[in-house]
Order: structure tokens, then C-alpha cells, then sequence
């Protein structure tokens, strides 16, 4: 059997007590070793030369430097190198943590909120951090993980298209005003349904800034983020890309140019009205682990739509949309799947492309030209 490599980790945060509860919660899972620990985001700049971990865990608030700030400077010299910041879950922790995000963090974990002991804490840490280490830290060589995001920070002029997601040295996409391969499928498209986890917050800006507020059908979005998040990231795409976004409650009419993201722990379903079709949020159990789900909006998008669903999976762990794109599949749905070179994770376009669901595997940078000429719209940028 091939031995896993271990993944080497660097903690940064300015508690003694937060420090010693991360270490503790990786003391003892498999194939990761703690390096060093630092109290703030200078000190981490230092250790990361002398260390050379392959993931780093950051803190958002610390003083000297800030998780932040520590982000901003560590991606000048680290371009390639996973952070994965750790938040409280609230509405300034949520803020803080799409900030480091935009700034060039990886992805996120949430402190342990309202856990009756110390041993409880340290097993919720472990739950949610070793599987992104893994996914993180083990990466092949050489693979982009993420450059800052402007339009998360401030928006953009939105007539031009994105900054193209990749790193110093990674070979660019062709530029979205150049042709690509039309999707197959015919007749008419009514709905844009997109599904993504790790790097999807900055995957769904990029693509949101690249279409048109004429885009011509609604867009339902599961991105797996917690309560409060969805929310506060809803807003933040609302502000920074053509769009209409939304953070989805129960009851809401579906509108054209209107993007509904699932809140934090509910499904997103559609449900329909007389003539009209609106969200409905559930609050059955997980699927994939994961609530909301990409599956469960899947399912219920090929119920109403059938093949007039144009689907995207984005970058994100695990497999949750592989089954979801096999029943839209069935239905004549096409599907979209973001490719490897530009993901953060391949781990859910990934696993629907591997099971050859995809009908097209394209670069970030491609999808929302080729999404605009399936919907018969005209080519970004123009």
C-alpha cells in the first residue's frame, strides 16, 4: 500500500490556549506534524522561511500583524502556499474571514462555539481540519492555490472581464473574449445552478463579474459555508459583481439576473407555485456531510427543470454534486466541471468529471463565456 506523505503545519495565533488546543486536535492524526507555532503574523513570516511548512492555520486577530495582513505579505513570497484561517462564527468573524479570503487565503475553520469541554473542542478542530490539511497540503507540486481576489475587496469597473485566477508562472487560459467550444445541448436554458466548497468564494466572484445583469435566467448557488456567512458573502458578491445577489429565504419569487445562495445549514430547494417557481429552504438531515448540499439542489432542479438546467461545479473537497449532475445528466441537463490546473481542490468537479458526467471541463477563466453562449447571450466583454 503507498504511503500518504506527511503534511508539515505551521499554527499562528495569538492565544496560548488556541495554540495548544489546534496542536493538540492534530497531535495524532494520521500523516500530519505540527512544525511550530507562532503568535502572530510576523513571527509566521520568519518561521514559514525556516520551516517551509505545507500548510499554514491563521488566526484573524493578533497583534503586530494581523491575519490579514500576514495573508497579503505572505502571498508575495508564497503565492502557492494553503492558509487556512481560523474564525469565530459571527457576523465580525465572517467579515474578517472574507476578507482574508479576498486577501488570498485558502480556505477557513470556525472556533468551536457553545462545546461543553476541552475534549469536545479539540475533536470539533479535528473534524473540520485534518480533511482540508489533506486535501491542502497534498496538492501536487507546483499547483496554483490562489492570488488575491480584487473584487471581493473593492468593485471593480464592471465592463471588464476579471484578473485571470492563477499565480506567477502558471500558464493563463485563453482570454474570455476568445472563442471556445460551444456545450452541447439544445434548446432553451432557464436556469444557471452552481455548486462549490473550498476556493468557491473566489471562483463564484470571478464568475459573477464576468456576466452581464442581462443574464437572461435565475442562477441558484450551494456553496458550503456556515450560518451568518452565506449571508455576509451574498451581500459582499451583491456589492462586487453586475448581479443581483441574494441570500435565499423561504417563499422567494425566482427573477432573471437574480442569484440565490443557499443560507448556512439549510437546503436549497425550488418549488412550484402556479406558474411561478420560488426557494424553499430544508432542513433535512446532510448529505455528503454537508448541509446545504449541492446534491439535494440538484435533485430538485432536474424535478422542475429537467434539461433546461445548465449546471456548474466549481473547486471544492469531496464529491458532493457528483450524484446531483448524474440525475440531471439523465434528465439532458448539461453539466460543467471546473478543471484541475484552476481549482483549488479537484475534488467535486473532479469527481463529477471522473465519472464522466461533465459535458465540458474548462478553466475558470473559459466558463463564463461558454455559459453566455449555451444561454444564447452575446461574448463577455463585448
Amino acid at each position: 500500500m503507498e504511503l500518504m506523505p506527511v503534511v508539515s503545519v505551521l499554527v499562528v495565533d495569538d492565544s496560548v490556549v488556541v495554540r495548544r488546543l489546534i496542536v493538540d486536535a492534530l497531535t495524532g492524526a494520521p500523516d500530519v506534524e505540527v512544525v511550530g507555532t507562532a503568535a502572530n503574523g510576523r513571527i509566521a513570516q520568519q518561521k514559514i522561511d525556516q520551516l517551509r511548512p505545507d500548510v499554514v492555520t491563521m488566526d484573524i486577530e493578533m497583534p503586530e500583524m494581523d491575519g490579514i495582513e500576514a495573508v497579503k505579505e505572505l502571498r508575495k513570497r508564497h503565492p502557492r502556499l494553503p492558509v487556512i484561517m481560523f474564525s469565530t462564527l459571527s457576523s465580525a468573524g465572517a467579515a474578517a474571514t472574507l476578507d482574508a479570503l479576498a486577501a488570498g487565503a485558502t480556505d477557513y475553520v470556525t472556533k468551536p462555539a457553545n462545546v461543553g469541554s476541552v475534549r469536545e473542542s479539540i475533536a470539533a478542530v479535528r473534524e473540520q481540519l485534518v480533511p482540508k490539511i489533506h486535501a491542502l497540503g497534498r496538492r501536487r507540486p507546483g499547483a496554483p492555490v490562489r492570488p488575491p481576489t480584487p473584487g471581493l475587496a473593492a468593485r471593480p469597473g464592471l465592463s471588464a472581464p476579471p484578473a485571470p485566477l492563477r499565480p506567477a508562472g502558471v500558464t493563463a487560459a485563453p482570454a474570455l473574449t476568445q472563442p471556445v467550444a460551444p456545450l452541447p445541448g439544445g434548446g432553451r436554458v432557464e436556469l444557471l445552478a452552481i455548486g462549490s466548497s473550498t476556493g468557491g468564494p473566489d471562483a463564484l466572484a470571478h464568475l459573477f463579474q464576468a456576466l452581464p445583469t442581462s443574464l437572461p435566467v435565475p442562477v441558484v448557488v450551494t456553496q458550503h459555508m456556515p450560518p451568518v456567512f452565506t449571508k455576509m458573502f451574498a451581500e459582499r458578491l451583491n456589492r462586487t459583481t453586475p448581479l443581483t445577489v441574494v441570500e435565499a429565504e423561504d417563499g422567494m419569487p425566482l427573477r432573471v439576473g437574480t442569484v440565490y445562495v443557499a443560507p448556512g445549514d439549510r437546503h436549497l430547494v425550488l418549488r412550484r407555485r402556479g406558474t411561478d417557481v420560488s426557494t424553499e429552504l430544508s432542513s433535512a438531515p446532510p448529505e455528503n456531510s454537508c448541509r446545504p448540499a449541492v446534491d439535494v439542489m440538484f435533485r430538485s432542479v432536474r424535478a422542475l427543470y429537467g434539461k433546461s438546467v445548465l449546471a456548474v461545479v466549481l473547486t471544492g473537497m469531496g464529491y458532493d454534486g457528483r450524484e446531483g449532475a448524474r440525475d440531471l445528466k439523465g434528465a439532458g441537463a448539461t453539466v460543467v466541471a471546473q478543471d484541475e490546473q484552476s481549482s483549488v481542490v479537484w475534488g467535486m468537479p473532479g469527481a463529477v468529471a471522473q465519472a464522466g458526467l461533465a459535458d465540458a471541463v474548462l478553466p475558470l477563466d473559459q466558463i463564463p463565456a461558454a455559459l453566455l453562449a449555451r444561454l444564447g447571450g452575446r461574448t463577455v466583454g463585448v
